[in-house]
């Protein structure tokens, strides 16, 4: 049997999801390859797992690699790339196309993780003699695979295991709607106005919401983030900001059309986890969401998180009381709501630090902001970024290579260690936020003996340049940019080249956000930011006086920002730990904001409904890990502030003992391997001027 025996076939020449060599050829998939070309490496995957768990394949490692994990890796870089293309250029025959797919997808991974056959072959390598032999890496990619086992079903019978399988089909179908329902929902709002119910909001964002034919007004506002969050901070108009901030908290909610409603969506989800739960043998989803994480289980993290909401919270309140005596006695807002709380903060800072980040935006170009972040991950990680050529979903996308220079002296080429793309603006099609993801791994594959080099996405939602000039980014922008380039970082420098723990891949997921997180410290830095500012009409850097007031400003409304967070995360984890929460989704973040906030919002508000995070984008049971990274995060970046912010010995252990160390070992002993100890909350408290 030959696992390969589709992708041979005339058509693979023609359907760009079927070539095998180098890189997506996005510019030249469409809607009419997807279900062709899926069907194909399906049909080889299905073979190699037949092949796989046939006496013919031994119980080793390199056997089943060769057979199963080169079909299966094939499968996933072409299914990835038509998932990416949903993400950033979606239309109505993708979509289609996607969810025409997407059971099939589904439904070969879930048989595969539950397979028996394929699970008593891993179980057997382990218990060789054999698997004493293999390499650390190795040996902790097979103890994943032994767990993920589990996890998948592959010790259910019968019934149990075929209602797995129904479960994990729904709940992708499900995912994938409570999905599009939240970009559909966002894309489908806008409002003209006419300028004069703009005043006070900046020039950039008048020129990029200006239209040219103007009937009911001269701008169009969207929910889009690049012109929903200035509005909502610089607008005088309190009834525009009270109308975006309705359409915005209210986005695929029972207010809107019944089809884009998410509330069915999110009650079956629930149900449908909770199902899965029980048959794995476990009280509730929490339980089975931690198995693979640091937190041990449900009752730690909740103790974490109420740790640090008592913490945060006389912090909070300050915060709180300030803005509202601000707002009423400067603003004549006597009745805070939720849609003045980011007008009345900016113009508080603004009074406050006499500086607004309107100011600041001025000094963050673009292309200033990408080459001040390229020298610091050249200094400190000892490689050059270079731009590249492959073929793009859209214009504005850009794509680099990141090399290893030759040793000084020698005359051999520089050696490639990853490349990426990145994709930095919104437009329609594009799904809201910034996320990393991965095109390839790191893998010394077994069916050439070649190493195949990582390749990420990068991809961000900021305003696209206008009237000429460069794209500005806000100082928070700024840091959305350098978090996603921590994730890239950690999937791209890795010198793991065994599928599985390479780069990102088997990082417990409270762990995952530490590298993404520690990037954002240097956003912070006079001697950073001195490189890495030039204003958009004089070319000037950041003044130091702008920079200290700043630095002032840094930990503003510090405490609010923690409760929410907190608030989020433990919304998240009490809806996955208690059996039947789907009947009562808004009681349980109503009871939550009673317990940890200080801030509450409108009764109308339904945030859980466009909370992606946790309803379609992995972080179910799990949305603790941003705080709980946090502190392994801020405690890293500590030993930065001990040695040298740009210190090349400390950006070289950093990058041996965390970025290059994938999953091999588990994340603790990376962190502990860099800091010499096990970590600690005071760092984040002292970062966040809440020591003491």
């Amino acid at each position: 049997m030959n696992p390969s025996a589709d992708l041979n076939a005339p058509h693979a020449s023609t359907n760009p999801l079927l070539a095998t060599e180098g890189l997506p050829a996005f510019d030249a998939i469409r809607p009419e390859h997807v279900t062709p070309g899926i069907d194909a490496l399906l049909a080889a995957a299905d073979a190699a797992l037949e092949a796989a768990v046939s006496e013919a394949t031994p119980a080793d490692y390199d056997a089943l690699s060769r057979v199963l994990s080169v079909a299966t890796e094939r499968l996933g870089r072409a299914w990835g790339a038509v998932s990416h293309l949903k993400s950033v250029a979606d239309t109505a025959e993708l979509r289609a196309a996607y969810n025409e797919n997407l059971p099939k997808v589904t439904e070969f991974y879930t048989r595969q993780g539950a397979d028996e056959r394929l699970y008593a072959k891993y179980k057997a390598i382990a218990a060789s003699p054999a698997a004493a032999t293999l390499n650390p890496a190795r040996q902790k990619a097979l103890a994943h695979w032994l767990r993920d086992f589990v996890l998948s079903g592959a010790e259910l019978q019968g019934e149990a295991k075929a209602r797995y399988a129904q479960i994990q089909e729904e709940l992708a179908r499900l995912s994938q709607q409570f999905s599009e329902h939240v970009l559909d929902a966002t894309d489908g709002f806008s409002l003209l106005v006419g300028a004069e119910r703009l005043a006070g909001v900046p020039a950039d964002v008048l020129s990029a919401t200006k239209v040219d034919d103007p009937v009911d007004g001269g701008h169009k506002l969207t929910l889009h983030m690049p012109v929903y969050l200035p509005v909502m901070q610089y607008a005088d108009d309190r009834a525009l900001r009270q109308q975006l901030y309705t359409a915005y908290a209210t986005r695929a909610c029972e207010a809107g059309p019944a089809e884009r409603d998410n509330t069915p969506l999110i009650a079956e989800i629930l149900r449908l986890r909770q199902e899965e739960a029980a048959l794995l043998g476990h009280a509730n989803y929490a339980e089975v969401s931690l198995v693979p994480k640091m937190a041990r289980d449900p009752a730690e993290v909740q103790h974490f998180l109420r740790d640090l909401a008592q913490r945060a919270r006389p912090y909070a309140e300050r915060d709180l009381a300030e803005l509202r005596d601000f707002a009423a006695q400067e603003l004549g807002l006597t009745d805070l709501q939720a849609w003045d709380v980011p007008y009345a903060s900016e113009k508080l800072k603004e009074a406050r630090y006499a500086f607004s980040d309107q100011t600041i935006k001025q000094y963050f170009t673009e292309p200033t902001v990408l080459a001040g972040l390229f020298r610091i991950i050249e200094t400190l990680f000892e490689v050059r970024i270079v731009p590249d050529r492959a073929p793009v979903w859209h214009e504005s996308v850009r794509f680099y290579r990141i090399e290893r220079p030759a040793p000084l002296g020698s005359d051999a080429a520089p050696q490639l260690v990853a490349q990426f793309y990145l994709d930095p603006y919104a437009r329609p099609g594009k799904r809201p936020g910034a996320w990393m993801d991965d095109v390839r791994s790191r893998w010394l594959r077994p069916d050439s003996g070649t190493l195949q080099t990582p390749v990420a996405h990068l991809v961000c939602n900021f305003s696209a340049p206008v009237d000429g000039k460069p794209a500005l980014l806000t100082h928070d922008e700024v840091q959305t940019l350098f978090h996603e380039f921590g994730h890239g970082l950690h999937h791209m420098l890795t010198q793991v080249a065994e599928l599985g723990v390479s780069g990102i891949s088997g990082v417990e997921w409270d762990a995952v956000e530490l590298p993404s997180q520690f990037m954002e410290n240097f956003c912070w830095e006079w001697e950073v930011l001195q490189h890495m500012t030039a204003h958009v009409d004089s070319g000037e850097a950041l003044p130091r006086a702008l920079f200290d007031k700043m630095i002032a400003a840094k930990n503003f409304q510090s405490g609010l920002m923690t409760l929410r967070q907190v608030e989020f995360a433990l919304f998240d984890m009490r809806l996955h730990a208690e059996p039947g929460a789907e009947a009562n989704v808004q009681q349980v973040i109503d009871a939550v904001r009673r317990e940890v906030a200080v801030l509450i919002p409108p009764a109308f508000n339904r945030f859980q409904h466009s909370f992606s995070h946790i309803f379609a984008g992995g972080y179910a049971a799990g949305y603790y890990s941003y705080k709980w990274a946090e502190v392994l995060s801020a405690d890293a970046w500590s030993a930065f502030e001990e040695e040298g912010v740009l210190n090349p010995a400390t950006g070289r252990r950093y990058r041996t003992e965390i970025l290059e160390a994938g999953s091999a070992r588990d994340a603790i002993d990376n962190f502990t391997a860099f800091r010499g100890r096990a970590p600690s909350i005071d760092a984040l408290l002292r970062h966040q001027g809440m020591a003491g």
